[in-house]
């Protein structure tokens, strides 16, 4: 656990995992604590969502819903992979978490089944991200915004000498049947299109922090053959006469 990041280690830890952002007017003061008699922190670990929709900036910056006050995260994650700054104090994005996952997460073991008789209030606990996505599993998570993703799991826990075990998905949380992060993604480093997955997120997320925050993966792909050489072609005829002689 760990004090929530005040705006200046947001905005110095994201530049230098290589986190392309904007600021929501007002980010720096927005939050529920006041509303909810709350205060956020100490934080936990990292929680990743879908948002289930598109143009999401306003529902989650300031819409919200009549159950469910804005802000809905700390940060907004649209399809260009430039990330939004919506909050550092209290959202609402994780809402009840089985207790037993939130302990695993803490101590970075491997995450339980939720136990949905024991719950705290996630709010209070962790990080939010919002990815743009439809949620039904055929909606594209491109590859800059999975990118962005990992970096900016990658940036709070490096700054809080955290391990890819302090990541943690909605659907891995929540006692209300929650299911996101789903969906296909277009590809990442030299990787081609994958389907999301927590665990992959996790590995991707652990291998950055191997590396210094500058690092970028490989984009690389493996070199086209080279054609065969005049000497190549004469071997290659010779054998199929030689084949054709003996029929």
């Amino acid at each position: 656990m760990a004090t929530p990041m005040t705006a200046d280690q947001w905005r110095a830890a994201l530049r230098a995992e290589g986190v392309k952002f904007t600021e929501f007017e007002g980010w720096t003061t927005r939050g529920r604590d006041a509303a909810t008699g709350k205060a956020f922190g100490p934080v936990h670990g990292v929680l990743n969502h879908h948002t289930a929709g598109s143009n999401s900036l306003k529902a989650v910056t300031t819409g919200g819903a009549p159950n469910l006050p804005a802000p809905l995260c700390h940060t907004f994650l649209p399809k260009s992979g430039v990330a939004v700054l919506v909050s550092c104090h209290r959202a609402n994005h994780a809402g009840l978490a089985a207790k037993n996952v939130i302990d695993a997460l803490t101590a970075e073991t491997k995450l339980p089944r939720q136990d949905k008789t024991s719950t705290v209030d996630g709010n209070d606990l962790l990080y939010g991200v919002e990815t743009e996505n439809l949620g039904n599993g055929t909606d594209v998570y491109t590859r800059d915004q999975y990118d962005a993703w990992v970096r900016w799991n990658a940036a709070i826990c490096r700054h809080h000498a955290w391990g890819a075990g302090s990541v943690a998905g909605h659907l891995e949380t929540s006692v209300e049947g929650k299911i996101d992060p789903k969906g296909p993604v277009e590809g990442y480093g030299s990787r081609g299109k994958f389907v999301f997955s927590m665990g992959q997120l996790r590995a991707d997320v652990a291998e950055r922090l191997k590396h210094p925050a500058s690092w970028s993966p490989t984009t690389s792909t493996p070199p086209a053959p080279k054609p065969p050489t005049t000497e190549e072609r004469l071997t290659s005829l010779e054998k199929r006469v030689t084949a054709l002689e003996k029929k």
